[in-house]
């Protein structure tokens, strides 16, 4: 049975200048800035298919399972979070070799149509704006919490 309640989505796209395995291996890693498990506090990342993972970030918990594991092409995974309300919501990525870049989508769906749930547009615009700066002749910007969250102040 479809779920009638109304749900955000949020789509991104962002072409990387480096070759495909290099960025879908680069969101995995949580070396690279740009993507989530470098940001968080805390992680566990077991990232396969019904792979599970938990990351913390300024005391918030964020936490999913790999439903879709397609390397180097596609990652779906469920999210819950409290800016999700505690529901589940889907995030998908795909990888497309585009020349000698890729072009990779984020899509971001079955969101709670709710002010907190739309804080994941600004989130993800954060974190895919970082993201290609670490690949080619990119800049290696640091991801601070201050940055992508201004006038918000710092949990204890």
């Amino acid at each position: 049975m479809k779920n009638s309640k109304k749900t955000l989505e949020f789509k991104f796209e962002r072409t990387i200048p480096a070759p495909l395995t290099e960025v879908f291996d680069g969101w995995l890693d949580p070396k690279i800035p740009g993507n989530p498990w470098n940001a968080a506090e805390k992680f566990i990342l077991d990232p396969k298919l019904d792979g599970l993972f938990y990351w913390t970030l300024k005391g918030t918990s964020h936490y999913g399972r790999f439903t879709e594991f397609e390397q180097p092409t596609r990652i779906q995974h469920t999210w819950v979070s409290p800016k999700t309300l505690g529901e589940e919501s889907i995030v998908t990525l795909t990888f497309k070799k585009q020349g000698e870049d890729t072009l990779m989508s984020l899509v971001h769906s079955d969101l709670p149509d709710h002010e907190l749930a739309r804080g994941h547009e600004k989130g993800w615009n954060y974190f895919l704006n970082i993201f290609p700066e670490q690949f080619g002749n990119g800049s290696r910007e640091k991801y601070i919490w201050a940055d992508a969250h201004p006038g918000e102040s710092e949990k204890e």
